[in-house]
């Protein structure tokens, strides 16, 4: 295969590090019967990798068509090629089975694709597990606890519906063109049992009005969303002086249930 440049409005970083593509893969625990669901595959070294386990088939997105055809006469009929744009995609009618997806992310639009997921009804027939590298600002947005200055909105709405594991912090050097940032590769899982909210879009509409005003006491956007503000506080056992950051992500689920009742 010929050098492909990456394209700088597509956020291209390819991933070169034969070490931290062994523990991607490690992480991806492939078995032979298995669907595989690879986004972003850029030059293929990921790729190469995950066909070396034999799964019983792999399905690779890629928006480029220049890489996505060059990926074509690479590998041939060994891969599925989708030539997509991966936010425009409807991924639940691919596989028979979970898959086990493989993501280097594009960076400016990882969290739009991470929630797109989250927001799949059928989230556990869908994807079995997903290996995803992230900026690492991203990655701890991610993760973070309760009380943590990077928890927020991302934190809530992930722990919704995904168990969440970091694996490994990634170099700029195992990249080309080596980005400005750091990566962190996460384990992300679908959760068996969650909280089952209406619409999903209201729990990101609740978060967005508390973490608008992450600095304020959580009195003023439950006032915004709720006339019995006392009541309610009682009811979930809320302390109202406390900051947005302070609240576990269940009470953010409980508020959503709670908000979801105004209007049925």
């Amino acid at each position: 295969m010929k050098t492909t440049h990456p394209k700088k409005s597509l956020g291209q970083n390819f991933l070169i590090d034969k070490n931290v593509i062994n523990l991607i893969i490690d992480a991806g625990n492939i078995e032979k019967n298995d669907v595989v669901f690879e986004v972003g595959p850029g030059t293929g070294n990921l790729t190469q990798k995950i066909l070396s386990k034999e799964p019983k088939k792999i399905f690779t997105v890629e928006k480029d068509k220049i890489l996505a055809k060059k990926l074509v006469e690479k590998f041939k009929d060994k891969i599925c090629m989708i030539n997509k744009d991966i936010l425009h995609m409807n991924e639940e009618n691919l596989s028979d089975r979970p898959m086990i997806v493989f993501g280097n992310l594009p960076y400016n639009i990882s969290t739009q694709i991470l929630a797109k997921w989250i927001k799949i009804i059928n989230l556990n027939n869908t994807f079995k597990r997903f290996i995803l590298m992230f900026q690492k600002e991203v990655g701890e947005r991610i993760v973070a606890d309760t009380n943590k200055k990077n928890y927020g909105r991302l934190s809530i709405l992930t722990s919704w519906r995904m168990n969440v594991k970091k694996i490994t912090d990634v170099s700029p050097k195992s990249f080309f063109p080596i980005p400005k940032v750091k990566s962190t590769i996460l384990l992300v899982e679908p959760k068996i049992k969650h909280y089952n909210l209406k619409n999903p879009k209201n729990l990101e509409y609740i978060t967005s009005v508390f973490f608008n005003q992450r600095r304020k006491m959580i009195k003023k956007p439950l006032n915004t969303l709720f006339k019995n503000t006392n009541e309610l506080s009682s009811k979930l056992n809320i302390n109202l002086n406390d900051r947005p950051q302070n609240l576990s992500p269940t009470k953010y689920f409980q508020i959503c249930e709670e908000y979801e009742k105004l209007s049925s």
